[in-house]
């Protein structure tokens, strides 16, 4: 099966709580703060596998989570580092946001894309001993590592495209000029995904034509398969248009050609303008008496669109229509990479006056990402984090707070997994 657009969940590791942990050895007195750091967590990573030609791989699995750093240990060990997990997408896969759709990266090149980033460790006890702290006894939580919900899009990577309605020979003269081997026959949708072949016309002179399934009309909003590939051929720098001239199908090949350009400008503008080559297949099926040919030749040459005749199936016309587009290809610039669009927004930690408040009988209950990171670096255990806890309440104005909504003494003040009675 062919998958080329799957949306996935990534999540990279937290970092490692840091330790509140003290020397003790023989003969030394008063050793003093020895809590090591916590480790970073694992990053999320992108990394392009040539050997993938779709993203199969994430259809059955749509989350990934690297791995949380090491809590720090005594004697100042710090924890270890969370191992990084390694994603291996399509040479041509584009990554964008899920929410915008804005491009974060185009996957084009073999240097490795850091997606999310892991948590800092956080810092363990010995950090905070000063001349007039010198037993602290309180550490700092690692940091959350980032998580984002992505589209990952394959778009491949191809100079040429083919298109055309189904059944006009776009497998046949990919098979006779390539070495690919694409799924030939004599009914419509006989190709059900896109086929890349190499085309060698001299030494040193190369290039790489995608066979794109069928499209018919109706594709640009959803109808048959032309819809699902059509991105397949966004970056081709050039398309080529396979009309079939035999008339075998009782088809009219001046309406075939309009109805395919309209599908591809209505799927994209800037794809419609794309520079285009006219080939007329299946020539020598051409009836005596048709004007099929002449009519077609006509039409596309006072569009300003280079002509050529060809049958695939016999090879006649073939080496001529790849040299041609080899020469072609030498005057368009190159293939399209995707400039990234999306600008990661500044990590959001709460204010304190956006702290929720709500009251049950005589119990108050306060949340909040402001609360949620607080009472991460709490020690309730210890007197001196406690009342730096308390410092931190009354600046951020929750006291007041609470007064002007009418708390009175005695009453409970739940914050998550911590309450205490309210004095004034």
């Amino acid at each position: 099966m062919f998958v080329d657009k799957v949306r996935i969940s990534v999540k990279a590791g937290n970092g490692g709580n840091g330790a509140v942990a003290f020397h003790r050895e023989k003969f030394v007195a008063a050793g003093g703060p020895d809590g090591g750091d916590g480790g970073k967590g694992g990053n999320i990573v992108l990394r392009v596998n040539d050997h993938m030609s779709t993203l199969m791989d994430f259809r059955y699995q749509r989350k990934y989570t690297a791995e949380n750093g090491a809590d720090g240990q005594g004697s100042r060990c710090s924890g270890k580092r969370g191992a990084d997990l390694v994603i291996q997408v399509p040479r041509g896969t584009v990554v964008r946001d899920a929410q915008s759709n804005e491009v974060i990266k185009d996957m084009s090149d073999s240097a490795d894309y850091i997606l999310c980033r892991g948590g800092r460790g956080g810092w363990g006890n010995r950090h905070f001993a000063t001349p007039t702290r010198q037993v602290p006894r309180f550490a700092k939580s690692g940091l959350p590592g980032d998580e984002h919900d992505v589209i990952l899009e394959l778009k491949l990577l191809a100079d040429v495209g083919l298109v055309g309605f189904p059944n006009v020979g776009k497998s046949t003269l990919l098979s006779v000029t390539s070495n690919a081997r694409p799924k030939i026959a004599n009914y419509h949708f006989t190709t059900l995904y896109p086929n890349l072949g190499v085309i060698y016309v001299d030494e040193g002179v190369s290039f790489v034509m995608a066979d794109i399934p069928g499209i018919i009309e109706g594709a640009a909003e959803g109808a048959g398969l032309g819809h699902d590939f059509l991105r397949h051929i966004d970056r081709c720098r050039l398309i080529v248009h396979i009309v079939d001239v035999s008339g075998c199908e009782d088809r009219d090949p001046v309406d075939d050609f309009e109805k395919i350009n309209a599908e591809l400008a209505g799927y994209s503008a800037d794809l419609a303008s794309r520079p285009m080559i006219v080939a007329a297949n299946k020539c020598d099926l051409i009836p005596d008496g048709s004007d099929n040919l002449e009519r077609l030749r006509k039409h596309v040459e006072a569009l300003g669109c280079p002509f050529y005749e060809i049958s695939a199936a016999t090879t006649q016309g073939t080496k001529q229509l790849m040299r041609v587009i080899a020469g072609k290809l030498q005057t368009l610039p190159p293939v399209i990479v995707y400039e990234p669009e999306y600008v990661k927004p500044l990590p959001q930690a709460g204010q304190a006056n956006d702290l929720l408040i709500e009251q049950t009988n005589d119990t108050w209950i306060i949340s909040g990402k402001w609360m949620q990171r607080l009472m991460a670096d709490i020690n309730f255990a210890d007197y001196e984090s406690r009342m730096y806890f308390d410092r931190e309440l009354r600046r951020c104005g929750l006291f007041t707070r609470l007064e002007e909504m009418g708390i009175e003494d005695g009453d409970t003040v739940s914050i998550y997994d911590f309450e205490f009675e309210y004095e004034r």
